[in-house]
């Protein structure tokens, strides 16, 4: 499955609009997307109605010391996991003050997999608190650019069927 720029620019576009419709602002903790979800939405002109901001949290200790996830999550299970991703929900959430969350964390390649978390392993979280949110794993296919294009497009449709059932 290929994710265009048209396939990225109008699935942000889909969930600012329901953003904007819902009145919540959305911040971004993003490892392997390096921003992308943040600049997808940000694309659009007046997305500062909805979108509060993002951090980049590559390395563990920015994970750490920026969104609160410990020490004994990230030891125990890797930052390509699912406490991690929850917890950098609740770590965006706690440290911006915005209504809803997405994080991702994943191994884009081509290089870092391993038997247990192959390249284009990638987990995603989103809530808009720690109690309502959700976490699921997806694999993709394809190179580094496909890999992160296409979870790119995986946040942005998660977050907007969540937002959809609130």
């Amino acid at each position: 499955m290929g994710a265009s720029d048209q396939d990225l620019a109008t699935e942000a576009g889909r969930l600012g609009e329901l953003l904007e419709q819902q009145g919540r602002m959305i911040v971004t903790a993003e490892s392997c997307t390096g921003g992308w979800v943040a600049k997808a939405l940000t694309d659009r002109a007046g997305s500062s109605a909805y979108v509060l901001g993002g951090l980049v949290t590559y390395s563990n200790d920015a994970k750490r010391e920026l969104l609160g996830v410990t020490a004994k999550s990230l030891d125990e299970h890797g930052a390509v996991s699912e406490p991690v991703v929850r917890e950098m929900v609740a770590g965006a959430l706690a440290a911006t003050g915005a209504q809803v969350a997405v994080a991702i964390s994943g191994v884009a390649g081509p290089g870092g997999g391993s038997d247990d978390k192959p390249v284009g392993t990638v987990w995603f979280a989103w809530g808009r608190d720690p109690a309502t949110t959700e976490a699921v794993q997806q694999h993709f296919a394809g190179d580094r650019d496909q890999v992160r294009r296409q979870a790119v497009l995986f946040a942005l449709q998660g977050v907007r069927g969540f937002l959809e059932q609130a």
